[in-house]
């Protein structure tokens, strides 16, 4: 088995161009640097140095492998600094949520209780297939995922199958947020048919996975609406909603300091009754950290302080 201390020993003779200078940089005699270096020509199987009168000389095959032998120190380098620099004990927090005030609400309040520990914390929004995803292939330890409930047999029999732990965190239905000018703001009730001049904004997310785009569009929004924008991006919702009294948009509660913040109102629509769940999932054996309890407290005190 090729030594990796004779790898490093073989990169400094190549660096120096000699026997003697190499000795000096790396405290060992000349003897045994020599013969490190004809062990591992041995194993190899090669030539690495010419031994010339003015030093020593990579040969072709030499050159190939003092390329790779760098690439390999490098990164021992790197593992090595990693767990020295406390790196390998940093604090780490990933969740995958949808686009939610109340959720972002309640990240807010977890930053705040971050201590002066290293940490790496990563807070993701999109739809709940790509949540489902993240966790499956991209490390995310958390996810929240939304969905209607008569999509309920179907995602709880996907999550068992995929080896999901799965709680409930609320369910609600939509309410209306528009510009406090917006005409409709005036309306004690507003109806489907209200809306039918107006701009709906929409995230462009499919609500549930491997159904088409199509068919979700037509199952989750009204077909009187002749102008969406969709977007991907939550600021951009609030941005629009401030600056054209003509928009509209279907969200999950939004508390008070939003809705002031950005001169808007929110409403209920009696006609709207279809029930929407967010549910808490991690990996089956997944030990939750310190960290995924203080967020999963905010997460409750949050949904109780905007769903009340």
């Amino acid at each position: 088995m090729m030594n990796i201390l004779h790898m490093k020993y073989a990169v400094e003779v190549a660096k120096a161009g000699s026997l003697n200078k190499a000795s000096k940089t790396l405290l060992i005699a000349v003897p045994n640097l020599s013969r490190s270096i004809k062990e591992l020509e041995l194993d190899l199987g090669i030539a690495i140095f010419d031994r010339t009168n003015i030093g020593m000389c990579l040969t072709p095959e030499g050159e190939e492998f003092i390329n790779f032998a760098k690439g390999i120190l490098s990164r021992i380098e790197a593992v090595e600094k990693y767990y020295k620099d406390g790196a390998a004990n940093r604090q780490r927090f990933s969740i995958s949520v949808p686009r939610a005030c109340y959720i972002s609400e309640a990240f807010s309040e977890f930053s705040k209780t971050l201590t002066k520990d290293a940490a790496e914390v990563f807070y993701k929004e999109t739809n709940s297939q790509r949540t489902i995803h993240n966790m499956l292939n991209h490390d995310y330890k958390l996810g929240i995922i939304r969905y209607a409930e008569n999509y309920d047999m179907y995602f709880k029999a996907m999550l068992e199958e995929k080896g999901f732990v799965y709680e409930i965190v609320t369910e609600f239905t939509y309410s209306l947020i528009m510009n406090a000018d917006n005409p409709l703001a005036q309306k004690e009730e507003v109806t489907f048919d209200d809306l039918t001049n107006y701009i709906e904004i929409a995230h462009a997310d499919p609500f549930v996975p491997s159904m088409p785009m199509s068919k979700v569009m037509k199952e989750e929004l009204p077909d009187n609406i002749d102008r969406r924008i969709y977007i991907f991006e939550r600021a951009s919702q609030f941005d629009l909603l401030e600056k054209n009294p003509e928009t509209f948009m279907w969200v999950s509660p939004v508390p008070e300091r939003l809705l002031k913040k950005y001169h808007l109102v929110q409403k209920k629509c009696s006609e709207n009754k279809k029930v929407y769940k967010d549910v808490l999932i991690y990996k089956k054996g997944y030990k939750p950290t310190e960290l995924d309890h203080r967020f999963i407290e905010q997460l409750w005190d949050s949904k109780r302080k905007i769903f009340q």
